[in-house]
């Protein structure tokens, strides 16, 4: 089913057909322009491939993160913010630091491994998407509008370095082509750093 602009409040209307691209209705209840399910694939694939060739020009690794940071949070609306933290050594314990970043700023500059949902895609080394972080105990609370949160790892080497970690304003906003796109995302990071210690 494809969108009406013209049925889209005002507010929203500025974001016209990237709204539409990006599935960013169906976590809202209301009218029927809300009930849409589009398809993110063909975005997806374009990005992908924006984000490999940031990889090949890049100077520096904080070069690519602010890189991939403008895209993904320009290119899709339901990224509402997009940033990374790299772990970084605080006396006798690691922790996740704050890095390039899209976005509100954060309070969350320096996260404990052990704490939150940051804390917990660094420690096992896996990704996680929380559809509704209202529900899951391990939110560190930053803001009101996040509904959702993927987080993903980087690693160099095979041990975790750091980690790529997107909210959405939107419950659910995470489908399987995002986590391929954020897998991706954060692979290049961790390639690049492998190439360029």
């Amino acid at each position: 089913m494809h969108g009406n602009l013209d049925r889209i409040p005002p507010p929203l209307a500025r974001f016209g057909p990237r709204l539409l691209r990006n599935r960013c209705f169906h976590s809202f209840a209301g009218p029927p322009w809300l009930c849409f399910n589009t398809d993110m694939s063909t975005d997806a694939s374009g990005l992908s491939a924006e984000l490999t060739a940031l990889a090949t020009t890049a100077s520096n690794a904080d070069a690519l993160m602010h890189g991939i940071a403008d895209l993904l949070h320009q290119r899709l609306v339901k990224y509402n913010w997009v940033g990374f933290y790299m772990i970084q050594k605080d006396g006798n314990q690691e922790i996740l630091a704050l890095g390039p970043f899209r976005g509100t700023m954060t309070p969350h500059t320096r996260i404990p491994l052990n704490q939150g949902i940051c804390g917990a895609a660094a420690s096992t080394g896996k990704t996680v998407i929380v559809d509704d972080v209202n529900n899951d105990p391990r939110y560190l609370a930053c803001s009101l509008e996040t509904k959702s949160e993927i987080v993903v790892p980087i690693f160099v080497r095979g041990k975790v370095v750091g980690e790529l970690d997107i909210d959405s304003h939107f419950l659910a906003a995470f489908a399987a082509e995002d986590r391929q796109l954020c897998e991706h995302a954060a692979a290049l990071v961790g390639r690049f750093l492998e190439s360029h210690p």
